[in-house]
């Protein structure tokens, strides 16, 4: 595996050497970019594998997405290669509609030390949702980025990832009250702790979102990509583009229903991913949001 080819896959080009935040929160925007946050391959009848060749393969060389088991796991490995000290977490994704946290481990993020001070650092959330710069590992403080204000809070020994939204504006009448739109100004996303992880401890739970019926990730079909300005989402046939902070402090959600012959073409121009086998859109799961 080349880093190389990495970063050109990313659009990366400077420093290398340099182990510090800039450099961190570069190759981080870098990736969201570049590569989608998608589950498709499992509806195209090919598996999301855990090795790391088989990602470098799928992420780097083919080009589609991936995962959090897989993007993060990718860049883990970069950043590790690189000489950043970094630690894979798991977390609990809060489950919005059944309003309760996952009772399985099902998500993988990273923690990043850089002189003495750490940080959350997670490539594999997606849609609007996706922090764009790494969170400091500190308790009740408020961090401000471009999507959103996000809050860690530690509770004895469990850290919660909170986040704090924009009011927003919806043009077309249809989509207001649609169940794809994030509705809370205040939303949970995931809990974790501080032990560390390593890949085979997520083998379990990555065969069953790809097997069992009651994963969302097998019952609707799922893409998202950040762009410089806000966050693209393909949720079944619902295409969504959010833009931050449009005017006075509010975000821009449009909506489009896709016809499934204009899948394909989306999936090219907006995404940058070519699929080999055609799949049919799926939405069963309503916790999919943007």
């Amino acid at each position: 595996m080349d880093i190389e080819a990495y970063f050109e896959r990313i659009g990366y080009k400077n420093s290398r050497k340099k182990l510090d935040l800039e450099t961190l929160t570069e190759i981080l925007q870098h990736q969201i970019r570049a590569i989608p946050f998608e589950n498709l391959n499992i509806h195209c009848e090919e598996s999301m594998a855990l090795t790391l060749e088989a990602i470098f393969h799928q992420l780097v060389t083919k080009k589609p997405g991936g995962w959090c088991l897989q993007v993060n796991q990718l860049l883990y490995w970069v950043l590790t290669t690189m000489g950043f000290e970094t630690t894979m977490l798991g977390g609990y994704v809060y489950i919005s509609p059944a309003k309760k946290y996952s009772s399985d481990m099902i998500h993988l993020l990273l923690q990043v030390s850089i002189n003495g001070r750490d940080y959350i650092v997670d490539a594999g959330y997606g849609s609007s949702y996706q922090m764009w710069e790494p969170l400091e590992l500190i308790s009740g403080k408020d961090q401000s980025q471009v999507p959103s204000v996000f809050q860690l809070t530690e509770q004895k020994g469990i850290w919660y990832l909170d986040q704090i939204r924009r009011e927003q504006y919806v043009p077309v009448e249809e989509f207001v009250n649609s169940k794809v739109l994030e509705k809370n100004k205040y939303r949970k996303i995931y809990s974790f702790t501080l032990e560390p992880r390593k890949i085979e401890d997520f083998e379990t739970v990555n065969t069953y979102l790809q097997t069992s019926p009651t994963s969302g990730f097998k019952i609707t079909t799922y893409c998202s990509v950040q762009t410089s300005e806000g966050a693209y989402c393909l949720v079944g046939s619902i295409l969504a583009h959010r833009k931050f902070s449009y005017k006075d402090n509010v975000d821009l959600v449009e909506f489009k229903t896709l016809k499934e012959e204009e899948i394909e073409g989306v999936l090219k121009t907006i995404f940058g991913i070519s699929l080999e086998i055609k799949y049919v859109p799926k939405h069963g799961d309503k916790s999919f949001t943007i």
